[in-house]
């Protein structure tokens, strides 16, 4: 449990380093850094929120964080499944410099996990004099070599695996956990979160001090269990949580709805502790969506490297720096979040560890023009790899190569490879030059996939099975993409 107490012996310690590293970015001496309040959804489609479109939901309280500070338009997850995003985002490198990200997602292997020695988010923000706290969902791996208390947060509320039931809060041997120590407690799970993300800012309220707060929830990842649906957490209660032929549209509806009413919450104890003006505000999503998302106007879904899987919802405020109701073209992908928030800090990366991603403050801050990336995905099964440079997109899945310029064809529907040979080859050569730089798929990492006789609209799609094959085989021995 927080007490204020240790709230305000965590904040002493940290009070020089916060205030020297505040003036770097607000150029004066005692400038009071920003609270950080990071929202992360799981499973959500790009178009899942109402501010990004879909109809037959409302979310007002995401709404409100779009409303007053910035939507992006091109937003991207690092992986098209949980772990592996969730690596690049507490690190800000891309996951497959780690090991635990070539897990797509972990599953059931303990000597894997975040390697505690190694820099995070949370474990440099809190050099910085900043409080961290975890609620929700780590996925990182498990005790006792692993876990959110080893890896730069003070406190953690939530469950270390990739989902648990919203009633019973089990799945195998996971469970509720307070800190190390496992709890039982009754309630819907995306309100028990909720209610602790409201404890814990009215704890650093008090005392003063910087905070992080990751609120990572559950929802609406499966199983499908919404508000008043005791009776399907019942049907599941001896059987796997996978929950493919259980759920609804309305279901599912009610789940983002309840996840945004619990935002709100937290949003106004930040209006009631007058801390809302200097706190950065994020809500995104870990990956693209699955079986009922709303991924418009693109296709695909979780698992798979078109842009379905990978585009997310991503929308930002800091009242106190940036202008209101804006969008921005901004190619983003969640490694940016590191580099970007400790900047806000007036901190930066680990000098040995240094960020992948890009800090997004000048472009948010100052409405410069959007800056050019070049961001590179793989993914195990059906040997999926894909690069995205400017406009373009190159993408293999299976033995099928596309090259698709994706702002004019978001659908990835026209094949451009053979039109634009000289931009196709090119980006296949800048995948295997990056490639190299990152550690080699190995067979026992688990990759999740879907198959022609899971889902209809998979013909052809096999099961994931070893090492994968070579993105592109070389046409002749100079190395030429076909």
């Amino acid at each position: 449990m927080i007490t204020r107490r240790t709230l305000i012996r965590n904040a002493a310690v940290g009070t020089l380093a916060v205030a020297s590293g505040a003036s770097k970015l607000f150029g004066q001496e005692g400038a009071k850094p920003p609270n950080i309040l990071f929202i992360v959804a799981d499973d959500l489609g790009y178009a899942d929120v109402s501010c990004y479109g879909r109809p037959d939901l409302k979310t007002p309280n995401i709404d409100r964080i779009a409303a007053t500070g910035v939507r992006f338009l091109q937003a991207y997850a690092n992986s098209a499944v949980c772990s592996a995003t969730r690596t690049a985002l507490i690190t800000g490198r891309y996951q497959y410099r780690l090991r635990i990200g070539l897990e797509e997602p972990l599953a059931g292997n303990p000597e894997v996990g975040l390697p505690p020695e190694h820099p995070t988010l949370p474990s440099l923000l809190k050099k910085a004099g900043y409080s961290t706290t975890l609620i929700g969902k780590w996925h990182l791996g498990v005790l006792p070599r692993f876990g959110p208390l080893k890896s730069g947060y003070d406190h953690f509320y939530g469950f270390r695996g990739g989902a648990l039931d919203y009633y019973l809060h089990t799945a195998g041997t996971d469970r509720l956990w307070d800190d190390d120590v496992p709890i039982d407690q009754m309630g819907y799970l995306t309100d028990l979160l909720g209610s602790r993300a409201v404890d814990v800012v009215n704890s650093y309220a008090e005392s003063g001090q910087p905070f992080l707060i990751s609120l990572h929830f559950n929802a609406p990842h499966w199983p499908w269990e919404a508000p008043g649906d005791q009776a399907e957490s019942n049907r599941l209660r001896y059987g796997s949580l996978i929950d493919f032929d259980g759920g609804t549209q309305k279901t599912y509806q009610r789940m983002i709805e309840e996840m945004d009413l619990q935002i709100g919450r937290v949003l106004e104890a930040l209006d009631m502790h007058g801390l809302t003006e200097n706190t950065i505000a994020i809500f995104t999503s870990d990956n693209g969506g699955e079986r009922f998302a709303d991924t418009w106007p693109f296709t695909g879904r979780k698992t798979e490297l078109l842009e379905g899987g990978l585009r997310i919802p991503a929308v930002m405020r800091w009242p106190a720096r940036f202008p209101q109701g804006r969008t921005t073209d901004q190619v983003a992908i969640s490694m940016d979040w590191l580099p970007t928030l400790l900047a806000a800090a007036g901190t930066q990366p680990d000098a040995a560890f240094p960020s992948d991603g890009l800090n997004l403050l000048p472009m948010l801050m100052q409405g410069a023009a959007p800056v050019p990336r070049k961001l590179f995905w793989r993914y195990k099964a059906n040997a999926q790899r894909a690069a995205r440079d400017g406009d373009y997109k190159f993408l293999k899945i299976l033995d099928n190569t596309f090259l698709f310029n994706v702002v004019d064809d978001p659908m990835e529907r026209a094949n451009l490879k053979e039109r634009r040979t000289e931009v196709y080859a090119r980006l296949v050569a800048e995948w295997f030059e990056w490639n190299a730089t990152m550690l080699p798929e190995v067979d026992e990492s688990s990759t999740g996939s879907f198959t022609g006789e899971e889902l209809a609209d998979h013909i052809g799609a096999k099961q994931a099975s070893g090492k994968a094959d070579n993105p592109v085989a070389p046409k002749d021995s100079s190395d030429k993409p076909r």
